[in-house]
């Protein structure tokens, strides 16, 4: 029984990260006529409101009426760095660099995070981990010689390193705030998503505009926020009740080829042979970077 449990969550946390591998198809393919700032904004927007319903629950709702000053900033700072900072700039980069460079760039934040834990909560990585940070550096070393960038290119990744640096900050943010425990992640969800998309969708709108969109666009967007992300973040969340944190993550990296190969297949994205052994590198780098450090006895050595 145990078994079978284990390897539904597997299967599981495989069909979430296609979900979300197929984000970036659709977010491209929406480009085309949605601004990225409004697209982001509109999808997390309506994704909060799929998920506000849940913030009226007894003990959801008795929980934010006793959050303290602090938990508030806290809460509204995540939000901006997460949905309104990361998913921002996720978009524009989208809209200038192929769906593969922005998947690789993205894969920086393990790393960034590992260094910010140091500083900020007194995390320090493991010999393994640092591994993990030589082996991902080789890995985009090894994707982007001999260095040869458009102007769009370089645009595209100053804007995603950007995203990349409000992205680790959000994690090392919601580490903190989760660590803590006493906040229920319902309600830590609930507030810091509608803070964030609500505040970018104001900016994209007042920026960019609110374009007409198609109704196949429009049922695009419905996808992305319903599907990739109201329903695919609850079940990931459920798949980390059986999978250990080194699972998670292995199954997670596996995201950078699962869109190399969509966007290869529907936009057309082709990689030659060095770019595809500097993502495998940089993806196996990744996945060390976020592996914890094993307990032996439940005791921590050294």
């Amino acid at each position: 029984m145990k078994n079978h449990s284990h390897l539904k969550a597997i299967l599981l946390a495989l069909l979430v990260t296609f979900l979300w591998s197929t984000s970036f198809v659709i977010i491209k393919i929406g480009l085309a006529e949605i601004p990225p700032l409004t697209f982001a904004g509109l999808r997390y927007t309506i994704a909060f409101i799929c998920i506000l319903p849940f913030a009226f629950t007894k003990t959801n709702s008795s929980a934010i009426k006793n959050l303290e000053k602090k938990d508030w900033f806290k809460l509204v700072l995540l939000g901006i760095l997460f949905y309104a900072f990361t998913q921002g700039t996720q978009f524009i980069g989208l809209s200038l660099l192929p769906a593969v460079t922005v998947s690789l760039w993205l894969n920086f934040t393990p790393l960034i995070v590992a260094l910010m834990a140091i500083f900020l909560i007194s995390e320090y990585p493991t010999k393994l981990q640092w591994l993990g940070v030589i082996l991902f550096i080789l890995g985009i070393f090894t994707f982007f010689f001999p260095v040869a960038l458009s102007d769009n290119q370089e645009v595209g990744l100053i804007v995603m390193t950007i995203g990349v640096l409000a992205n680790s900050a959000s994690a090392v943010l919601g580490r903190s705030i989760n660590r803590e425990a006493r906040i229920n992640p319902i309600v830590v969800t609930v507030i810091s998503m509608g803070i964030g998309s609500v505040t970018l969708l104001v900016i994209g709108i007042i920026i960019q505009g609110f374009p007409s969109i198609s109704i196949q666009n429009t049922l695009y967007l419905l996808w992305l926020a319903i599907v990739n992300t109201a329903l695919a973040f609850t079940i990931w969340n459920f798949t980390l009740r059986t999978l250990s944190a080194m699972e998670s993550s292995i199954i997670n990296g596996t995201m950078l080829i699962q869109i190399a190969i969509l966007a290869w297949i529907f936009l057309g994205e082709a990689i030659t042979l060095q770019e595809g052994i500097g993502m495998l590198i940089a993806a196996a780098g990744a996945v060390l970077v976020q592996m914890k450090k094993l307990r032996l006895n439940n005791q921590d050595r050294n």
